[in-house]
């Protein structure tokens, strides 16, 4: 008999499988195996949860429960977290096994070492952690089942709340408010140019303060030409030439949090997307020469903690490769943040000496560079800090002082791996000594005016989560996802706006569940799913407490239902109807955006919502164009349409063929990136793209297909497919 080690997905399944040998077979659940119903809330009196097996698992259910009664042990290898130990529990309820049956592994890493070390040391299931998550997926049920029907009769059918997407929503909502209610301020500026008295070397200045005070500020334009006559014709000189050696330490290493906004601002990555990267090269990824191979640790962390041997490894790799001078005398350590879960480590490749460049040829384009990310922040947060040299040259005129600054690096550190951008600021300066006379050359005003806060991006709105403990590592990538998927918040230029359906339903649920979003409010429910966690609350009197002020709340808002109806507003665009000429406006449908004739019902003229993309057409080299279909599916077109006839449902990449240069197109599922460019050789045709060809109307660029034959009787319909977790 065989020993069974049961874990979610196929990827992990082999990888574990090819550590541990023939006498393990190891299982994959494909995602969690039991929920709570689809159809009714599932909470019982007295908050007991009512799981039913998820419909289309049926057969996964049975093969393990086969497996499990034909084994000597069955181990369960779900992730480490919460998450992950609720679906051991649920496995270990499906199968019947006892808990002193059940041999409980976790470990932070994918490698043979800790993979065999963890199943050695087996552990029971923490129900602390167990009663967290039960506590969470309660919580969410009870917010979403309760509200959102609401929301259907009040404002729009199809629409959701939820205690993580409702303030997640809202942040963005405020922002807007914020824009608008914004009033900019004037404020000044008063530059110089300024030479040698004798001899080459011109350089600019800015006007800092009097002399002897500190930096002022110049409001309005009577001040600046006040400072203008008064030094236009007064004699300059240089007070100071100011030397100063300036440290920069490097960045911790990754979180789940931080990893999420430099995945989006260095590489243009999705929260969600960069996650499911991410997970692939935690699980394992076929490499060239070792075999399959999981590539850095657990993802979902919000600990800065290190493990001793990988410091150890670090340190041992940046002296062989860049020398002594780029190691400090004892290692770095990271403090996390105040209520941190400290079970896993930060994010770092799990082998050191698998550099990104050794591992190139083994890994898709996304999967390269979130890995070199990951792995050059690591490395990077062992090493010495950078070096720099600060010039400060201060050149006084009737009293006023002017100053410049040069930055220079004198010592790369730990740049020489994770380098932040630009390290040199401002131009270069002449060698100037103190007291020697200049010339003004030129002298400048200039009026300015304060802005408005900048609109959020995923990579900020996350940070805002994590710093007002808005949810935890593993809600940020799908909060995001949901708030945008629904189009309660949408993406304009890298930043996040909010529509007027989302103002509306901010508006709705801060005026009858003020508490749901309130900030303060959701990060004091995290703690308590902490404190549940941690063994020091009960869950079940956490969501009862809970429920009383909710339930309440529901009751009055059921009441407000007889006042009608909101109106979610139109949104104005700058196309006219080509049709009666008449406006037309972003309106809401039943599935999502869509543009319309403002001069409904006379003219019934509609067009589909579309933005551009970074792709090229590869038929004529117009825009690629994201557009939605009437049913709701998004494809991309050509914005020629219908002069060119492009149509893709493949997403394009900012990437580009090497053999034609046109964008390459990326196709649900698929590691590699392909071109859709007929005329190239490297060109692959629909039918050899991977999935089925889907009719659609609202996207049909290209002639039907053949009508198929009639319909002979059905088979019986198979169980619905269920969506993974």
């Amino acid at each position: 008999m065989s020993k069974l080690v049961i874990v979610e997905s196929p990827a992990k399944a082999r990888t574990i499988g090819q550590y541990l040998g023939k006498d393990y077979a190891v299982m994959a659940t494909m995602g969690h195996l039991r929920d709570l119903p689809k159809s009714g809330k599932g909470i019982e009196e007295g908050f007991s949860l009512v799981y039913v097996p998820i419909e289309g698992r049926e057969d996964v259910i049975s093969k393990l429960k086969a497996a499990a009664s034909k084994s000597e042990s069955v181990f369960l290898a779900t992730d480490p977290d919460r998450e992950g130990e609720a679906i051991s529990w649920h496995v270990k309820e499906l199968l019947g096994l006892s808990d002193d049956a059940v041999h409980r592994v976790a470990f932070n890493e994918i490698t043979k070492k800790e993979v065999n070390k963890a199943i050695a040391s087996p552990r029971g299931i923490d129900y602390k952690l167990v009663d967290a998550q039960q506590a969470r997926r309660a919580l969410d049920r009870i917010v979403g089942y309760e509200i959102s029907p609401l929301l259907w009769r009040k404002i729009k059918s199809g629409l959701s709340a939820g205690r993580v997407q409702s303030v997640a929503t809202r942040l963005v909502v405020d922002r807007e408010e914020e824009r608008r209610a914004f009033v900019p301020e004037e404020y000044w500026s008063l530059s110089v140019k300024l030479g040698r008295v004798k001899g080459a070397g011109e350089f600019e200045a800015a006007y800092f303060a009097p002399e002897g005070e500190k930096k002022a500020e110049i409001p309005d334009g009577e001040t600046a030409n006040g400072l203008l006559e008064k030094v236009r014709n007064a004699p300059f000189s240089v007070k100071s030439v100011t030397h100063s050696e300036k440290k920069r330490s490097p960045a911790p290493p990754f979180i789940t949090s931080t990893l999420q906004q430099e995945a989006s601002s260095r590489l243009g990555l999705a929260p969600r997307r960069a996650m499911a990267v991410a997970q692939q090269l935690y699980e394992g990824v076929e490499v060239a020469g070792f075999g399959l191979t999981g590539l850095i640790t657990y993802m979902r962390t919000d600990s800065l903690r290190l493990s001793d041997d990988a410091v150890a490894d670090a340190r041992t790799f940046i002296r062989g490769r860049y020398g002594a001078d780029y190691l400090p005398e004892s290692a770095r350590v990271y403090k996390s943040r105040a209520g941190a879960q400290d079970a896993h480590e930060a994010i770092r490749p799990t082998h050191i000496d698998l550099p990104p460049e050794t591992v190139r040829g083994s890994l898709n384009d996304e999967q390269y560079k979130l890995y070199a990310l990951i792995w050059n922040r690591f490395l990077a947060c062992q090493m010495q800090s950078a070096v720099y040299d600060l010039l400060t040259i201060d050149s006084v005129s009737a009293g006023e002082i002017f100053r410049a600054n040069h930055t220079t690096k004198v010592f790369a550190g730990f740049t020489a791996v994770y380098d932040y951008g630009k390290e040199e600021q401002g131009a270069p300066l002449p060698d100037l000594s103190e007291g020697e006379g200049l010339k003004l050359l030129e002298i400048t005003p200039a009026q300015h005016f304060t802005k408005p806060p900048a609109r959020y991006t995923e990579a900020t709105l996350i940070r805002a989560m994590e710093e007002q403990g808005i949810g935890r590592p593993s809600t940020y990538a799908p909060t995001l996802s949901t708030i945008t998927d629904r189009e309660y918040v949408l993406r304009e230029d890298k930043h996040l706006r909010p529509t007027p359906l989302g103002e509306v339903l901010t508006g709705y649920m801060k005026d009858r569940f003020s508490r749901i979003v309130d900030v303060t409010f959701t990060a004091q429910m995290e703690e308590s799913l902490d404190d549940v966690e941690k063994g020091k609350a009960e869950w079940k009197g956490m969501l009862k407490a809970f429920y009383e002020a909710f339930s309440a709340a529901r009751a009055a808002a059921e009441a407000d239902l007889q006042n009608g109806r909101l109106r979610v507003p139109d949104e104005p665009t700058d196309q006219t109807c080509d049709l009666c000429g008449k406006p037309m406006a972003i309106k809401m449908g039943r599935f999502g955006r869509y543009v319309a004739c403002t001069g409904y019902p006379d003219c019934k003229n509609t067009r589909a919502l579309s933005e551009p993309t970074d792709g090229v057409c590869p038929l004529c080299g117009g825009t690629v164009l994201k557009k939605k279909s009437k049913k709701g599916y998004t494809y991309y077109g050509c914005e020629k349409h219908p002069g060119c006839t492009f149509m893709t449902w493949d997403t394009p990449q900012k990437t580009t063929c090497p053999d034609c240069g046109k964008t390459l197109f990326r196709v649900r599922y698929q590691k590699v990136p392909i071109c859709e460019n007929p005329a190239c050789k490297s060109f692959v045709p629909e039918e050899n793209r991977g999935y089925k060809k889907r009719e659609d109307d609202g996207a049909k660029t290209k002639p039907a297909a053949k009508k198929p034959p009639a319909r002979k009787p059905a088979a019986k319909k198979p169980a619905a497919r269920q969506k993974k977790g």
